[in-house]
């Protein structure tokens, strides 16, 4: 996978800082070979790898005036392909303690609050990789993908009521149906190569990923992307944590540029199901 990043802001009078989550992660099952950064501004930037998460973080100050950054990689994709029979939930006292924060509720996942209609929903179903499916499928099914349909603060309670978002608002509501079920889950950031072109331009994606067995299985319950395409950016409790750009100080955002091509040889060909069960990670010891 080829992919290219460029973002643009206008910044005024006396600058503004900047946290960006554009690097590809680096995992079991991703790995990147070669990467370009481009800053218009003589910055000093520094990036900073996050030890559990692998999330990497491009720090710099702007001064006033334009700011474009641009960000390029190659980057191999070699995703687990899982047998969903070998993902079972697990009991939360045999959980790894790495994955206990993404059991509680978050800001914008508040299990706690859907906690019985997801028991009444898919409580009675038989645990496992199963029992995700169905939650992916029942959002994917119930929610209506609607460009501009919702803001930064929109929760997932609230694309429950309205029925309606984008694919963090699904990421969202899938998490905290999940959590709300005791199964760790987590929000992932990637890009959407693949997505269908009437949804509009390639853009940053948001997905899930679902602690099962011993791996972080990857969902996309808005079925807008290919899931052997995702690159993984980031991973958080929800869309707080992983913002592909955070801005301190008076900055106008435009719209991001997001380009990704399958490189020849590989062999991301099709949109698949969401009976296939992928991870990016290798299995996590208890």
């Amino acid at each position: 996978m080829q992919l290219h990043l460029q973002l643009r802001y206008d910044v005024s009078a006396p600058g503004a800082d900047f946290v960006f989550n554009i690097h590809a992660a680096h995992t079991a099952c991703q790995r990147v070979s070669a990467e370009m950064l481009q800053i218009n501004q003589p910055v000093v930037w520094h990036l900073d790898t996050e030890p559990y998460s692998g999330n990497r973080y491009l720090r710099l100050h702007a001064t006033a005036g334009p700011l474009v950054v641009q960000y390029g990689a190659v980057i191999a994709l070699t995703h687990l392909h899982l047998d969903p029979k070998d993902l079972p939930e697990q009991a939360v006292g045999a959980l790894p303690s790495v994955v206990l924060p993404y059991l509680r509720p978050s800001r914008y996942c508040e299990s706690d609050r859907l906690a019985r209609f997801a028991q009444r929903e898919f409580g009675h179903l038989p645990a496992g990789a199963g029992r995700v499916q169905t939650i992916a499928r029942w959002v994917q099914n119930h929610i209506s993908f609607r460009s501009r349909s919702s803001v930064g603060s929109t929760s997932a309670v609230d694309t429950l009521v309205s029925r309606e978002g984008v694919c963090r608002d699904f990421a969202h509501l899938m998490i905290a149906l999940c959590r709300a079920l005791n199964m760790p889950a987590r929000f992932t950031t990637g890009t959407d190569y693949g997505a269908d072109p009437a949804l509009g331009p390639p853009d940053f994606h948001a997905y899930v990923e679902v602690f099962l067995g011993r791996h972080w299985c990857i969902f996309d319950p808005s079925g807008t992307a290919i899931p052997d395409g995702l690159v993984r950016l980031g991973t958080g409790r929800d869309a707080a944590d992983v913002a592909f750009a955070t801005m301190f100080g008076p900055v106008i955002p435009k719209r991001p540029e997001v380009s990704g091509i399958a490189i020849v040889g590989g062999t991301i060909a099709a949109a698949m199901p969401l009976e296939t069960i992928l991870s990016t990670d290798g299995p996590i010891a208890a």
